[in-house]
């Protein structure tokens, strides 16, 4: 066989080759569904959880921050507007067992209350397959503040409550992202405010992310509280708790600056205890930054 025979046989064999090779990873590409990434840039929207998760071996550290009334009998500017006061103050860890089991501890100047959380995502949104994702989430806070009456804490149990949801979320575009977040808060007897206010009360959040800017994002959540298991005519006045903010991505840092009318940052306190409103100038301003720490071997590269 001469030379340019040869060569003409060895660039045929190549050219089929390389069409068997791509229309093998065509057929992959075609039957494999790939996961959504980054439903939402954090896994703490305003008030509401996400269904993120933090990845495996990452540790989070949170500083959430409340302050006082804007307007209304609080607030104006003897307090400069609410800056004066801090109603909240929130300090936690999450660390990210794997990807899809996240377990995390805080504190609350809230009650004095410490909690322990966990989420599991137990589904995962794909481009062909799933089209949504959903994230379970727990958390249990246990006060610890010196009761305000001799009876008011009979048993030590009488200090904690628990916190259960199903975080649904769909990534529309990478612009959009909507959630629904069904959750029951489950509390004992001696934290009930009201003596005719129900113990136990169902929640149903609503939430979502909408992309303004390269790395800037509206955010906004609002949970139905009145109208389920809580009675309407009570001594006390509740309200749905209803956060707005802008969501700043700045490396490893997330930063959201928000405003709302709850007290309290954890949804122990804040599904049972919001007793501002918007229309009476209830609403605060508030932070929330977190910062990760991959705590994984490292890599090394040859």
């Amino acid at each position: 066989m001469n030379k340019p025979v040869l060569i003409c046989f060895l660039l045929l064999c190549t050219v089929l080759q390389a069409q068997d090779v791509d229309s093998i990873m065509a057929e992959i590409s075609e039957t494999k569904d790939y996961k959504v990434q980054a439903t939402f840039k954090s896994p703490k929207l305003v008030l509401l959880q996400t269904n993120e998760t933090q990845k495996k071996n990452d540790l989070a550290f949170w500083i959430g921050h409340r302050f006082g009334d804007i307007g209304g009998e609080f607030g104006g500017s003897n307090t400069l507007y609410g800056l004066d006061v801090a109603t909240d103050l929130y300090l936690g860890f999450d660390y990210g067992i794997t990807d899809a089991l996240t377990v995390g501890i805080g504190r609350s100047k809230f009650n004095e209350a410490y909690s322990g959380l966990l989420k599991y995502r137990l589904l995962w949104q794909e481009e062909d397959g799933m089209p949504v994702s959903v994230t379970l989430f727990a958390q249990s806070s246990w006060i610890t503040r010196k009761p305000f009456s001799n009876d008011e804490f009979p048993e030590e149990g009488d200090r904690i409550s628990h916190f259960f949801q199903a975080i649904i979320a769909k990534k529309f575009s990478p612009g959009i992202s909507l959630m629904l977040s069904p959750g029951y808060l489950i509390r004992p007897e001696a934290q009930v405010r009201d003596v005719d206010d129900a113990e136990n009360l169902f929640a149903l959040g609503v939430g979502g992310r909408i992309k303004i800017f390269k790395r800037i994002s509206l955010i906004a959540d609002y949970t139905l509280v009145n109208g389920f298991s809580r009675p309407e005519d009570l001594q006390t006045d509740y309200y749905n708790p209803f956060g707005v903010g802008l969501e700043i991505e700045t490396g490893g840092h997330v930063f959201a600056l928000n405003f709302q009318n709850s007290q309290a940052i954890t949804a122990n306190n804040f599904i049972s205890g919001t007793t501002k409103s918007w229309s009476d100038g209830g609403v605060r301003f508030g932070f929330m930054i977190s910062r990760n720490f991959n705590l994984g071997p490292k890599t090394r590269l040859n």
